[in-house]
């Protein structure tokens, strides 16, 4: 979620007055090839009527390293199974404050972006508050998102991934070398 968004918000206002709990994340780009990108639909259960979009990913465990973290949360989240290093460096990073289920967080996040063909999303790993508060999934093209009038977080993620889709594998693997 973008604080800039949320704060922006009726649920923002008397920020100063606002006790955050601090929460490192890890999320994940997956995009196939058709440049489509999985997003979850959610809702905070604290306010059911706050429906949203939101990439793959979430809080990181004590000492778990961003792209350890965005693994297994890909794994729980999609059924993708991957090792670590196959997500390489974030290729984003932002820090954002929003509610949910009732408590303010102010969470850094770093975000991977990963290539696939395809995807058959496998929902069965989900916890028990993914399960009780992810409605659905769906791939969207970034165009599609931004027209869509749907809420989605990052609120800068059309434009990400539309910079990030000029960017192919193989040119950052040649840029490497």
């Amino acid at each position: 979620m973008s604080a800039r968004s949320e704060l922006a918000s009726p649920a923002g206002a008397n920020s100063a007055n606002r006790v955050y709990t601090p929460r490192r994340a890890a999320r994940v780009l997956l995009v196939d090839a058709a440049g489509q990108v999985l997003l979850f639909q959610g809702f905070d259960p604290a306010r059911p009527e706050h429906r949203y979009w939101f990439t793959p990913g979430g809080g990181l465990n004590p000492g778990e390293a961003p792209a350890v973290g965005a693994a297994r949360e890909l794994a729980e989240e999609t059924g993708l199974r991957l090792d670590p290093a196959e997500l390489g460096e974030p290729v984003w990073s932002d820090t954002t404050e929003f509610p949910f289920d009732g408590v303010w967080y102010r969470q850094v996040q770093d975000f991977f972006l990963l290539r696939v063909g395809s995807w058959q999303v496998d929902t069965a790993g989900f916890d028990d508050i993914e399960q009780r508060s992810i409605t659905g999934h769906r791939w969207w093209l970034p165009d599609d998102l931004a027209a869509s009038g749907e809420r989605f977080y990052p609120a800068e993620l059309p434009a990400l991934l539309n910079r990030l889709g000029h960017s192919t594998a193989t040119d950052r693997d040649e840029a490497s070398c």
